[in-house]
């Protein structure tokens, strides 16, 4: 009897366990005027943050965060290239695990929002692709280019055995999956987006499915067979004003709101204003309107992983700290508390905000130096030969470094080289001896060789930073593109051919083996590995200072910290404690332009904002008089106050150089500021800013902010072109220059304000085209 009764305990309690760990089914849709969970309106306060820029075991940290601070979801990229870096070889482990992601966002009491690609942008390497798709020399991207959409929809029914049984009508966390990512930036080809959504439905996704885009794009990509969302950094209002009159109804969300952005090599690290930020979520709390802070937390992009915009050429810093409200290190910030006020007094009918979670660990590490060199061009591989250079891809390598070599005849005079084009940052060698290097930020692909009586060695080596992730330019192979020619006087004289290649291919995961490493004292200007340990006694997060090194990167007991450039703004890498061990440890430094001192030390803060760069060129000298007296403008006009998208059209005009006469601003202060500006074609598609140049700006304030001119051209609307203000305030009228590089047919002009403050907003203003220069500049 006792044993029986005891049978049926122990059955009753294993039942109980099961029966407790069960998942609870719940429902979510999307209702005429709010989303419904479990058929109760629901304001989604979502925060995005990846998992891959995140290590594994700070997961459940980063996540307990994102609770604390007040959201009820996050929403999450995910990248194709990191699940599927050879073809048909998938990862879904370690860092890579998203189903584990999800489940302990779940645990934390977090809905999760997903966004799956294929494409994801997210200033990530190739915005997402795997780089193997550049084999196909005839690949176009985001279109229905049959090898792209059989490649993506094998991608995307592997993300559906993993995520698929995590929706929230399975009893997981997932409430939405969006379709490809703001493809009306990109393209109109709604069949396209079609396909994509149609992957998504057979690879088992039921959740609402959605697009998202910013305000000026919606339009074109729209289908009424998905959700909209709207992006924007600011001014709520009339973005969701742009979003209801594409969707008459359903709630209204923002897919990404902006609480600062992300930093490029050699800009000054950027920064959001907490009190507006606060005051936008505010009033989109008060309009019962859902948002996802992009991002509620950065991290970082490790590895090989960070991307680049184009054009201009702006390769983006490992370090993707983004001004979030948690730092890149997991760290609360005023901007984490002052949200946190907020949302305590928006919360769900039974919610209460944990405490904030501890700190992890953070230590410091003493100076320790590098003392073994193991210098490239003595660990070269087996070269390859070939007639003309090709790019990396073509040779099946993915990412890292790649040296071309081949023989000049004898010349006695100096000639140009010209290569076409370097992708991305090219050091030149003659004989052995550095030369001169090539960066393809500056948009120039020739460098002067020197006189040489005999025949000489042609060197040139190539440092692949992160491919294109955003617009036109996404096809972005690397290496050396297309070909290698001698110039005279400007003229080419001879294409070079026969070629040793020799590939050096790098990994995120791990440093390269084999290296031959020595404490002999070799040169430092040469590219080179360097090697040496340290100590801790006990492991904690800390910041290594590589202020002293010059471009390259860095693994620590062969993890990939990201990339380094001492031109900054960032002069340290995040190295979080998981990735140490207690006693030795082992670091290797690639780096590419060398060092002033083979010194690293680690620190308890990081160093983000620090930049070592040749003054900013001003576009005005004390010579230019710009004359327009004998010019007609094409027109006056007044923009309207505000800090939205504005169009004028007009009779299309051939034209190279136009002109903005700035008479006034809308706030009556003497400053004029300017974010982006496009010129558009008679079909009102965008020009190409390619070849685009300032040739004058009055003013520019470079002090006090990067209020440099070339800010309206650099696809960033964060960044902006300001008159000065810090030491002096010159008044109107103002004067912009630029020239768009070759005649075209204009007939039409955006014009994009500041976003993040009215000062220096245009009112008043002229706006001039001509085919030939303006006089006095």
């Amino acid at each position: 009897m006792t044993k029986r009764i005891l049978s049926v305990v122990v059955v009753l309690t294993i039942l109980g366990m099961f029966s407790c760990k069960s998942p609870k089914h719940e429902t979510f849709t999307i209702g005429d005027e709010s989303f419904l969970l479990n058929d109760q309106p629901y304001v989604i306060r979502s925060g995005e943050m990846h998992f891959m820029r995140i290590p594994e075991q700070y997961w459940r940290h980063r996540l307990k965060m994102a609770k604390a601070m007040g959201l009820n979801t996050v929403c999450a990229y995910m990248f194709w290239n990191a699940h599927e870096e050879r073809p048909d070889d998938f990862n879904f482990s370690g860092n890579r695990d998203v189903a584990k992601f999800c489940r302990i966002a779940q645990e934390e009491g977090l809905y999760v929002i997903l966004r799956p690609g294929p494409y994801s942008c997210a200033e990530w390497e190739f915005g997402g692709f795997p780089w193997w798709l550049l084999k196909k020399e005839d690949l176009k991207l985001r279109t229905r280019d049959p090898y792209y959409l059989e490649r993506a929809k094998k991608y995307l029914m592997e993300v559906g055995k993993q995520l698929a049984p995590l929706q929230i009508t399975n009893g997981g966390p997932i409430l939405m999956v969006q379709v490809e990512n703001e493809y009306g930036s990109y393209g109109s080809d709604t069949l396209y987006i079609g396909e994509v959504r149609d992957y998504l439905l057979e690879a088992g996704f039921e959740v609402p499915l959605f697009a998202c885009d910013g305000p000026s794009q919606m339009k074109n990509d729209k289908r009424s067979d998905l959700f909209s969302v709207v992006n924007f950094g600011g001014n709520p209002e009339p973005a969701f004003a742009a979003l209801r009159k594409l969707q008459k109804k359903g709630p209204l969300m923002c897919g990404e709101y902006y609480p600062g952005w992300f930093d490029s090599w050699g800009k000054p690290h950027h920064t959001g204003n907490s009190e507006k930020i606060v005051e936008e979520l505010k009033w989109m709390l008060d309009h019962d309107a859902s948002f996802s802070i992009y991002m509620a937390h950065g991290g970082t992009s490790f590895g090989l992983w960070s991307g680049a915009n184009a054009p201009p050429f702006l390769p983006q810093c490992s370090s993707y700290d983004y001004d979030a409200p948690i730092s890149e290190a997991g760290w609360e910030t005023s901007k984490f508390e002052a949200i946190r006020e907020l949302f305590s007094n928006y919360l769900q009918p039974g919610e209460v905000l944990p405490d904030i979670p501890e700190k992890n660990p953070v230590i410091s590490i003493p100076a320790f130096e590098l003392t073994e060199i193991a210098p490239v061009f003595d660990n070269l591989p087996e070269a390859k030969t070939d007639e003309s250079p090709k790019n990396m891809e073509l040779y099946d390598q993915a990412y890292g470094c790649i040296n071309y070599r081949t023989k000049l005849k004898p010349s006695a005079t100096a000639l140009d080289l010209r290569i076409d084009e370097v992708h991305d940052f090219a050091v030149i060698m003659l004989d052995g001896k550095k030369t001169g290097i090539i960066d393809r930020r500056k948009t120039n692909n020739t460098i002067q060789l020197p006189p040489h009586s005999k025949e000489a060695v042609l060197d040139i080596f190539i440092e692949a930073m992160g491919r294109v992730n955003y617009g036109g330019y996404i096809h972005d192979r690397k290496g050396i593109t297309k070909k290698v020619e001698l110039l005279e006087n400007g003229t080419p004289v001879e294409e070079l051919k026969n070629w040793l290649v020799y590939t050096i291919p790098l990994s995120s995961d791990t440093f390269p083996a084999g290296l031959g490493f020595s404490k002999e004292n070799k040169s430092r200007d040469l590219p080179s590995f360097y090697r040496g340990t340290f100590n801790v006694e006990k492991t904690g997060d800390c910041f290594l200072d590589v202020s002293s090194w010059g471009k390259g990167l860095v693994w620590v007991n062969g993890k990939g910290l990201g990339r380094f450039w001492n031109i900054g703004p960032t002069q340290t890498m995040y190295l979080p404690g998981p990735w140490l061990k207690e006693g030795d440890n082992e670091i290797i430094i690639l780096d590419i332009s060398g060092p002033e001192k083979q010194v690293v030390k680690g620190l308890k803060q990081p160093v983000l904002n620090v930049l070592h760069v040749p003054k900013v060129v001003i576009h005005h000298t004390k010579t230019q008089k710009l004359d327009l007296s004998n010019e007609r403008p094409l027109f006056e006009m007044t923009y309207k106050p505000g800090k939205e998208l504005q169009a004028i059209h007009f009779t299309k005009t051939e034209a190279r150089y136009f002109c903005f006469e700035i008479l006034s601003s809308q706030r009556d202060d003497p400053f004029a500021t300017m974010a982006e500006i496009y010129l558009l074609n008679e079909q009102g598609k965008k020009l190409s800013r390619k070849k685009w140049k300032v040739l004058f700006a009055d003013s520019e304030e470079l002090e006090g902010n990067d209020g440099n001119a070339t800010n309206v051209f650099d696809l960033q609307p964060t960044t902006f072109w300001h008159t000065e203000w810090m030491n002096s305030a010159p008044k109107h009228p103002h004067y912009l220059v630029i020239d768009i590089g070759e005649t075209q047919a204009v007939a039409g002009l955006e014009y994009l304000p500041r976003q993040d403050s009215p000062n220096g907003r245009i009112k008043d203003f002229r706006f001039y085209l001509k085919k030939t220069p303006f006089k006095g500049i």
